[in-house]
């Protein structure tokens, strides 16, 4: 669809680039005013094997319904008909005229378009076929093609492709397959491209994986061949517009209200926080309803691969690494960022997930002063979040023996907590747990709350408690400095 000049059927990409980043802009299809359809002999030809093979079906157009309805993603559309209808609209484009018009107004006009061809080569189609191929041309011109109306769609979580004809989506914890395709490898490779140079990173033979983010923050993980053999994989991890604070995950069953009680004071008194968990946990939506309890005049900076995180307060500075840029520019690793971060007069420092020698920055970060940070970080549960830590420290500062990084560690972290995403879909937090100190060489863990199931029921539902451990937390002194020593009692049913 990019990549060829306006006066082809494809729509015109232009790049710009500055010393720093790459900035790309699209000039998408657009249509023009008046259509004049295309008579080639080629595409008479195809017209006419389509009308034949299929019945003729009587269309209709109300006046009075211009604008396409939310009820057609169901509809299913020939293959070989779009394609007739989509290299003639496409032929026909006019980007002075159409780059003026309004969304609405562009979509109203594509509608009509689509009727006038259907009616004039006597295409087979229903009224609500055309109204789904004039989405699927609007998503084509202006969105990502076949993934825009799963996009737009705000019960998905995670969107997967692999391959032309294989979309998975993530609804509640499970995966489904979708009836969502692209014409072709090609048209899946154009559309991996041009999410990876819309934020001045390339995606190539030479360089076959890509971290990128769209425009509404969503992570992008784009592979392709020779390093994946099913051709182009993309996975996409969406977020929630709106923001969810604890209680609205409470209210979703992933803690209880003693939990929910217990991260607020401890957010809001400035406790080093570390959370682990799996792929899909929720690692990054809790890390962003603990933020809710951030004092709004203190300055936080983050620190992030892609920029995930979103904050509420006003006084944030939002940092995300680079890799090697397109003009061949340095790149900027999580590690560079932290060490300027230091420099920026961080009253917190947020970094999105820690998976290597950046861990030992977080570390000097949270001992010198920037107390109430916070990081996420892949794990199998609290006390192997602190193995994986103690050996991202090793991989970072090699010659300092291990029991002086877990004098840090313990010095650093206040509390840990795991969160997973169980095989009934649901994401609950399954231990809250505080290093108390160091026993010989080994760090010392006590849970303050932990989850434990019980039975699963018919519906397929795992049933289980929130459990308190009810023990006095190691953390009372710095929760005391706060004036709120009796709340957290009360969180932990010790009062």
């Amino acid at each position: 669809m990019f990549g060829r000049k306006v006066s082809e059927p494809q729509g015109q990409f232009v790049q710009q680039t500055t010393s720093q980043t790459a900035e790309v802009t699209i000039v998408d299809n657009m249509l023009a005013a008046e259509l004049e359809p295309l008579n080639t002999p080629a595409l008479s030809r195809q017209v006419k094997d389509i009308t034949q093979q299929v019945p003729q079906v009587s269309l209709r157009h109300s006046n009075a319904t211009n604008t396409m309805t939310n009820n057609t993603e169901d509809t299913e559309v020939d293959s070989q008909v779009y394609q007739v209808i989509r290299e003639e609209i496409f032929a026909s484009i006019d980007p002075s005229v159409a780059t003026k018009l309004k969304h609405e107004d562009l979509a109203e006009r594509i509608l009509q378009a689509v009727t006038s061809i259907a009616n004039q080569q006597r295409l087979p189609l229903t009224y609500q076929a055309q109204q789904r191929i004039a989405q699927l041309l609007l998503a084509d011109m202006l969105g990502l093609g076949p993934l825009q109306a799963l996009l737009d769609d705000d019960s998905v979580n995670d969107i997967l492709i692999n391959g032309f004809d294989k979309v998975y989506v993530e609804r509640s914890g499970k995966l489904s397959l979708t009836n969502a395709k692209f014409r072709d490898e090609s048209h899946l490779l154009h559309v991996a491209r041009r999410i990876a140079s819309a934020v001045g990173r390339r995606i190539d033979e030479s360089k076959p994986m890509v971290d990128a983010r769209l425009a509404d923050g969503s992570r992008v993980n784009i592979v392709i061949p020779p390093l994946s053999l099913s051709g182009t994989s993309i996975s996409i991890r969406k977020f929630s517009t709106m923001g969810l604070q604890l209680q609205h995950l409470a209210d979703k069953g992933a803690m209880s209200s003693g939990m929910v009680n217990f991260l607020k004071i401890i957010s809001h008194c400035r406790l080093n926080i570390l959370v682990s968990g799996g792929t899909g946990a929720g690692k990054t939506t809790l890390l962003n309803a603990l933020s809710y309890q951030i004092d709004e005049q203190e300055r936080i900076v983050t620190i992030e691969d892609a920029a995930e995180l979103k904050l509420q307060q006003a006084h944030v500075v939002t940092l995300e690494s680079r890799s090697e840029s397109l003009e061949g520019g340095a790149e900027v690793s999580l590690r560079d960022l932290l060490k300027n971060a230091l420099r920026m007069r961080p009253d917190r420092i947020i970094i999105g997930e820690v998976r290597g020698e950046e861990a030992f920055e977080m570390m000097q970060a949270m001992n010198t002063g920037h107390d109430g940070s916070m990081s996420t970080l892949h794990a199998n549960s609290a006390r192997d979040a602190l193995i994986r830590l103690e050996n991202m420290l090793l991989m970072g500062q090699v010659n300092l023996p291990p029991i002086a990084l877990k004098r840090q560690m313990n010095s650093a972290i206040d509390i840990v907590m795991h969160v997973e995403r169980m095989r009934d879909g649901k994401r609950r937090i399954t231990s809250i747990s505080e290093l108390v100190g160091i026993e010989g060489e080994n760090l010392l863990v006590q849970d303050l709350f932990s989850y434990k199931f019980s039975r699963e029921l018919t519906s397929g539902e795992l049933d289980g408690e929130f459990i308190s451990h009810k023990i006095q937390p190691y953390c009372l002194d710095k929760v005391r400095y706060y004036g709120l020593e009796n709340q957290v009692l009360q969180s932990l049913e010790l009062s």
